[in-house]
This record gives structure tokens, C-alpha cells and sequence, in this order.
């Protein structure tokens, strides 16, 4: 698979197989993304890769917190304070795809927060990785975690992979960090669920925007 085959089929993938990603695999992915660009060569993420009895402990004691409606405070803003155009459309256009697909209404909230808790069960992935940074990195590290993450995904889809990174596992960073060994002075960054795609799913793209609204050509 070329690098514009890979870019133009990942997509956050809702629905995995059980089938097991195999161990060798995710050794050759991620001994590879380590060559991803890193300003100074700091290298500021730290990843921690959970399956098996591990990953559904997790998955269970997230469950528990979901049903009963508790989560964490937010350790840092996950999007700005307000939401303007185009960054609003462009939401709206993620949720007309996701739950329209689903054929969920826009006003039905239990409905989508029964799809939503599929985050915290990684949609049937039996591997996840957790993506953490020091507390003290600022913004600069946190693109190159961000660059470090998209270099991981693309190869795996050269392994045949699927992946969704999913920012909603910092609503429970308490109860990762009961699972995950991360010292006091990292932050959870991000979760990331992998496996082999349902193929009795539908897995609807998300539009962008075009290229005239977000590149700009100068000279």
C-alpha cells in the first residue's frame, strides 16, 4: 500500500472484529513510528499498550463509571471555550454522518450517548494504546504527539490495521491511570483503538473541507 492509499482509507473506524491484532505487528508499527518528526528529537510521548484481561478490566470499570454517570473533571480544554464558523459546521457535518448513519435523530440524547459510550468499549477492539506527555511539554510537543499518532496510523494500515484515536478516554483518566502505570507527571493525551474493521459495518467517511477554505497559495 502507497503512502496516498493509506492516507485516503484511514478513517476512525466505529466497529472492530474480535479478531486479536497480532503482537509482532504492533512491534513493527510502532518501532517504525518512531521515526516521525520530533522538534529536537525530544520525543515526548510515552505509550502504553493495553489488551487481553488488561484492556477488559478497563473496559469494564469504564462501564461502571458510565452507567452511573460519573466521570473526571477535564484536565485540560478540549476544544475552545466557544465554537465558531466554519469549526461549527464542520462539527455539525461529523454529526449528521456519524448518527445519521445510525439513523439517530439530532434530538434524541440517549440514543447518542448509547453510541458514544462505544468509545470506552474501543467499538469492539480488543487493543488499545494510550498516548501520554509529560505535563510540563508545551504546545510544540504536543504536535509532534499529534504527528507521532498519524505516523502510527497510516502504518497500520500498511499492516491491513484500522485505528480511531479518541480524545474521550481523558473523561476517565483517573480510572486509565488505575490500569496504566504513567507516573504523576504525565498527562493523558489520547486513547487510540486498533483492529481489523467490521466488514458487516458501514463506516461512513466525514467530508472535509475543501481546499480552498483551509490552504491558502502565496507567490
Amino acid at each position: 500500500m502507497d503512502v496516498y492509499e493509506a492516507v485516503r482509507t484511514r478513517q476512525s473506524i466505529r466497529r472492530f472484529t474480535d479478531q486479536p491484532v497480532p503482537h509482532d505487528m504492533l512491534v513493527r508499527v510502532l518501532t517504525a513510528a518512531a521515526d516521525a518528526p520530533s522538534g529536537s528529537n525530544l520525543q515526548p510521548w510515552h505509550i502504553y499498550v493495553l489488551s487481553g484481561e488488561t484492556l477488559r478490566q478497563l473496559k469494564r470499570r469504564i462501564a461502571q463509571r458510565v452507567s452511573a454517570g460519573d466521570r473526571d473533571d477535564p484536565e485540560f480544554a478540549i476544544y475552545p471555550a466557544e465554537i465558531r464558523s466554519p469549526y461549527l459546521e464542520r462539527m455539525a457535518v461529523l454529526g449528521e454522518h456519524r448518527y445519521g448513519a445510525l439513523g439517530i435523530n439530532p434530538g434524541d440524547a440517549a440514543a447518542r450517548a448509547s453510541v458514544r459510550a462505544e468509545n470506552w468499549n474501543c467499538f469492539g477492539a480488543g487493543t488499545a494504546l494510550f498516548c501520554y506527555l509529560d505535563r510540563d511539554m508545551p504546545a510544540p510537543q504536543w504536535a509532534d504527539a499529534g504527528i507521532y499518532l498519524q505516523t502510527v496510523m497510516l502504518l497500520l494500515r500498511a499492516e491491513g490495521l484500522h485505528s480511531c484515536t479518541q480524545i474521550a478516554w481523558t473523561e476517565y483518566h483517573r480510572s486509565v491511570a488505575e490500569q496504566i502505570p504513567a507516573p504523576p507527571r504525565q498527562v493523558l493525551f489520547c486513547g487510540m483503538s486498533i483492529g481489523f474493521a467490521d466488514p458487516a459495518t458501514t463506516h461512513p467517511r466525514i467530508p472535509r473541507a475543501p481546499l480552498s477554505e483551509t490552504v491558502t497559495f502565496l507567490g
